[in-house]
């Protein structure tokens, strides 16, 4: 670790740091960050941010469900994350006629909180540094699937080290693609449950016209509990759980935010590409995304046509749906972004250069061919990318499409076996089923099918579309109407009653001919193919696209010190800082929104930006109580200039003091590049305004015990 440390810190001797731009390892703060910090407006030290030892910040910061983050912000377990994060665990704990989603929640005591089916919150507890042991077991005469044959077997023992006999779920992972690798050690609690929530009217404002736009009015939050046993571990739910004592929470400030206030971000960001090279950029920009943005809003289409019909169908797939959209808008302004920004240009500027330094007598051995191997793997798969980005949001889309598959050769193996294996397999089978047709409506599934499969065979035919869905096309001419009417007819899939009747009087062979398994198998198995010629590809250029990083640090070329996002607990830090001035946000300075503009949006009756009656009461009458800026208005949104992607949904945005400013819930279009390449001008985080979340729950929805759990800082 020493050595990682010092290559670290003599980069920074080389390269200055851009204070907004970064997502850090805890454990490096002190080394690497730390003065920066504190010359920004930090107060803390490393240790109260990070320690192993004793209680820190990082203590009170939890992914949520596996793909958001969350916050502690009381001594009982409460937690603060977006609308969005806990959206489906409230559609699911909702109904027609008592719809949480729409109308909101909050729950008057303990008693009265919800337990969804299944959510988690995980917190971190320590990582380190593993590089030197896991790279001493590979070499550079092993193929890729050699080497991370061996990897993954060193990984094993370093979970099972860690993990003190089941306690902790830990994690090793790679960085710098793979020159690095380090552990994560977590505890996991699954007895979380819904507190309150806005409506979606609060929660979702905007909806999908607003979405990564400025300026924002968005009250988007949702608030949990997580419980433990009476010894404060975790357990699975029982009444007799009780409220987690947490070792830190975070403290509330009243006191607001104004241009260049430090603001520090801790959370789970999923993923970003920053070491990409120029053809990756290329393929995604022509060929991946545009795919993926049709293919899911074909979906989306399809969905909304009986969503916008039936109530009880807008909560079966009110979660699926927000989140195509979310990706389907991510994916177009990526594409318009890396565009307009000519990243790709950027990139094969720095890997010609690059390139140079690799042919060197004394590089060329190692780094020679790098560039030319990763442009060969790009222009030989660009094809290959759309095709599986079409095909990929079928499955995604389609239950018909994914998990007919899943759930045939499921019941195929369960009838090779004997009665006394059937017997054993029968549960994990009947929560299969629970799970495929689990807000599931057959009318819109079989309409995703349809539109989707015509989409797949005009779009991704040129690389060369599954078998036996390319003859189905030409025997119906390209349109899957008529077919996929008669299969869902004649299916033992077409519902979960069909699937039951089947197993009450089981005919396994005709599984097999099942005319709606026959495609999605066939889709599924193209999905998984892979040609003899695509695996040398994929290991030629794995090994390169190692070798680059590693060589693009070496040679200094490349300034990035911090690893790429990968659902790993970071910190990025910056400052409250505003875009240039815009006439649609009424706010003196353009880094922040206030409700006078949420309410100048607003459209009685239109679904996105219908506002409740008691809202506009309380706006009408000046009602803000203790949580109105000292200028009088509400503050609802404001933006920072920290670096975050995907995942960082929820986290806490802290001042100088470690106090919650504001949740993090989403990016700017405009540097929607963000992922690949860090716009310092452009890049901003959006923010929920911590006062506007207090008002809400205090003043909207008369929950003020809620508000009074939580420690503020006036």
């Amino acid at each position: 670790m020493k050595k990682v440390v010092l290559f670290l810190a003599m980069c920074l001797l080389t390269f200055p740091v851009k204070a907004d731009e970064g997502m850090w390892f805890l454990m490096f703060i002190e080394r690497l960050n730390h003065r920066d910090m504190e010359k920004m407006g930090l107060q803390l030290t490393a240790e109260e941010i990070y320690s192993i030892n004793n209680h820190s910040l990082k203590d009170a910061v939890v992914q949520f469900n596996g793909g958001c983050t969350a916050e502690i912000v009381s001594k009982e377990g409460l937690v603060l994350t977006n609308h969005h994060c806990g959206y489906n665990a409230i559609a699911e704990l909702s109904t027609a006629e008592q719809n949480y989603l729409k109308d909101g929640f909050w729950a008057k005591d303990k008693t009265a909180e919800l337990k969804p089916k299944s959510l988690y919150v995980r917190f971190f507890v320590r990582m380190d540094d593993v590089s030197k042991r896991i790279l001493s077991k590979v070499n550079d005469k092993m193929t890729e699937e050699e080497r991370n044959k061996v990897i993954q077997q060193e990984i094993a023992l370093i979970e099972k080290e860690n993990n003190e006999g089941g306690k902790y779920t830990v994690s090793v992972r790679p960085f710098f693609q793979g020159n690095e690798y380090y552990y994560f050690v977590y505890q996991d609690y699954k007895d979380v449950r819904l507190v309150g929530t806005p409506p979606e009217s609060v929660g979702k404002f905007g909806g999908d016209t607003d979405n990564w736009e400025w300026p924002r009015h968005t009250g988007d939050f949702s608030m949990f509990r997580v419980y433990a046993d009476k010894d404060g571990n975790p357990a699975d739910y029982s009444k007799e759980n009780v409220p987690l004592q947490p070792k830190h929470y975070l403290p509330v400030s009243l006191q607001g935010v104004k241009e260049n206030d430090f603001a520090m971000i801790l959370g789970y960001p999923g993923r970003t590409n920053r070491w990409v090279p120029a053809s990756g950029i290329e393929q995604n920009v022509k060929f991946a995304y545009p795919a993926w943005v049709e293919g899911a809003k074909t979906g989306m289409d399809q969905m909304k046509k009986y969503m916008d019909k039936d109530a009880t169908v807008k909560l079966q797939y009110a979660s699926k749906y927000a989140s195509t959209a979310n990706y389907w808008k991510n994916r177009q302004g990526m594409i318009d972004a890396l565009t307009k920004a000519g990243t790709a240009k950027t990139k094969t500027a720095q890997e010609t250069k690059f390139n140079v330094w690799a042919n060197k007598a004394n590089n060329k051995q190692k780094y020679g061919n790098v560039i030319a191997t990763i442009n060969n793997y790009y222009a030989k798969t660009d094809l290959k990318s759309r095709h599986d980005n079409y095909l990929t949001q079928l499955l995604r889309t389609s239950k018909y499409g994914a998990s007919v598959a899943t759930l045939g050769n499921s019941l195929v193996g369960y009838y090779k076996e004997n009665e006394a294996k059937r017997t054993e397999l029968l549960p994990k089978l009947n929560a299969l089923i629970e799970t495929v047709y689990t807000d599931f409506y057959a009318p819109l599934e079989k309409d995703i099918l349809v539109a989707q499969l015509n989409l797949y065979v005009s779009k991704a035919s040129e690389y060369g579309i599954a078998p036996v869905v390319a003859q189905l096309s030409a025997e119906n001419k390209g349109d899957f109407t008529g077919y996929v009417n008669d299969a869902v007819a004649k299916s033992i899939f077409a519902s979960k009653e069909s699937v039951l009747a089947f197993l009450n009087n089981p005919k396994p062979e005709n599984i097999a001919t099942d005319p709606l398994f026959v495609i999605s198998n066939d889709l599924m198995a193209k999905i998984r193919a892979k040609s003899e010629e695509q695996t040398v590809l994929e290991n030629d250029f794995a090994t390169s696209y190692r070798v680059m990083v590693e060589g693009l640090r070496e040679s200094k070329m490349n300034a990035i010190q911090y690893p790429d996002a990968n659902s790993t607990l970071r910190l990025s830090y910056g400052k409250v800082r505003a875009l240039p001035a815009d006439k649609r946000n009424d706010a003196k300075t353009n880094n922040y929104t206030t409700m006078t503009g949420m309410v100048n949006k607003y459209k009685a009756g239109d679904s996105e930006f219908d506002l409740p009656a008691r809202l506009l009461e309380l706006n009408k009458a000046k009602d803000f109580g203790q949580y109105a800026d000292k200028e009088g208005y509400m503050p609802v949104n404001f933006l920072t200039d920290n670096d975050i992607t995907g995942g960082n949904s929820g986290s806490p945005v802290l001042n100088g003091k470690g106090e919650l400013i504001g949740v993090a819930f989403d990016g700017n279009i405009e540097a929607m590049a963000g992922d690949v390449i860090f716009d310092k001008k452009l890049q901003r985080t959006i923010n929920l305004d911590i006062r506007y979340v207090l008002w809400i729950i205090d003043k909207y929805a008369g929950a003020k015990h809620i508000v009074d759990e939580m420690t503020i800082v006036k």
